[in-house]
């Protein structure tokens, strides 16, 4: 039995599939199938059902290939052994950030991270949260920044900072007569929100949970965008208002900014941080990538405080 036939094996269980699993490994697939039969030989048992399609994995060769991956991730910890000794960071690290962070982080983080650590290659995907907790139960990337708590099986979790939300809306709206407001000020039947899937439209329809039956109501149309930024344009060009995490104004101009309203305590946030699978050891690289995150947001959403409220990302019943 060999290493590298224990990640054939997870390759397969991951992707269902021979052909998918050999390009992943960089293999050719007779290579791929020889050793997983051989490992199946030497262990007698049959892993795969291989009449399926896709491919199925054995009630045996469930339990088999989930102790494959602790195994896999122990033997990663030599690695992380020897980097600690040497001082030193190096390797792939594949990386995942949801869409309504990735464009206030990422630039900052590739210049400055690169800079720093120029061994390290990071391998980094705009994935939504679902996808994100797929990938990281199939060990198909290492880490992601999300939106949290997710509270769930077979993830950690590692909090970051505490982001803002902030109203956002066109000329002539009554809440910009308002220094502060509250979610009762979102009008919900002139709102515009990310489209199913994002973990930050069911922050907003939760905080206004009250007011949702009345969503896009008066609307000639109902439309959903998948980008933070198409928020914001919709508003400027199209009137209503959004919600937007306060990362996205920090580049507003003055005329932008006259039409941001914050919230009254308790002010509602969104708590981000780091995830990774349960069997991730390599918390050296992982702590250098919190640090330069950390690095890239002001202070004041670096503790989380008594006159916050943190979204929860759970979706109400519309």
């Amino acid at each position: 039995m060999t290493i590298t036939q224990l990640e054939y094996a997870v390759a397969v269980a991951t992707y269902k599939s021979f052909v998918a699993a050999a390009d992943k490994c960089f293999v050719t697939q007779p290579t791929l199938s020889m050793q997983i039969q051989k490992l199946e030989e030497e262990l007698g048992i049959k892993l795969f059902d291989r009449n399926k399609h896709p491919i199925a994995i054995t009630a045996i060769g469930e339990a088999i290939i989930a102790q494959t991956r602790v195994v896999l991730a122990e033997c990663e910890k030599i690695n992380e052994l020897i980097q600690q000794q040497q001082n030193k960071l190096s390797g792939i690290f594949k990386f995942a950030v949801i869409p309504t962070i990735a464009p206030y982080i990422l630039p900052g983080l590739l210049e400055n991270y690169s800079r720093k650590y120029p061994e390290v290659k990071l391998q980094i995907s705009e994935l939504e949260t679902q996808e994100v907790i797929h990938a990281l139960k199939n060990n198909e990337i290492d880490a992601a920044l999300v939106s949290t708590p997710l509270e769930e099986h077979g993830i950690k979790e590692y909090p970051l900072f505490y982001e803002p939300f902030v109203g956002y809306f066109s000329e002539g709206e009554n809440a910009l007569k308002k220094r502060l407001i509250n979610p009762s000020d979102i009008a919900m039947d002139r709102i515009w929100l990310l489209n199913e899937g994002h973990c930050m439209r069911n922050q907003i329809i939760n905080l206004c949970s009250e007011q949702v039956q009345q969503l896009q109501a008066n609307k000639p149309y109902r439309y959903e965008s998948s980008n933070v930024e198409t928020l914001r344009k919709l508003v400027d060009r199209n009137k209503g208002l959004t919600v937007l995490p306060e990362l996205s104004i920090m580049e507003f101009n003055e005329d932008q900014m006259e039409r941001v309203r914050y919230f009254e305590d308790p002010e509602p946030v969104r708590e981000v941080g780091l995830i990774t699978n349960d069997h991730f050891v390599r918390m050296t690289l992982l702590q250098s990538l919190m640090d330069e995150i950390l690095n890239l947001v002001p202070e004041k959403m670096r503790v989380q405080k008594k006159n916050r409220k943190v979204l929860r990302i759970q979706s109400a019943k519309l």
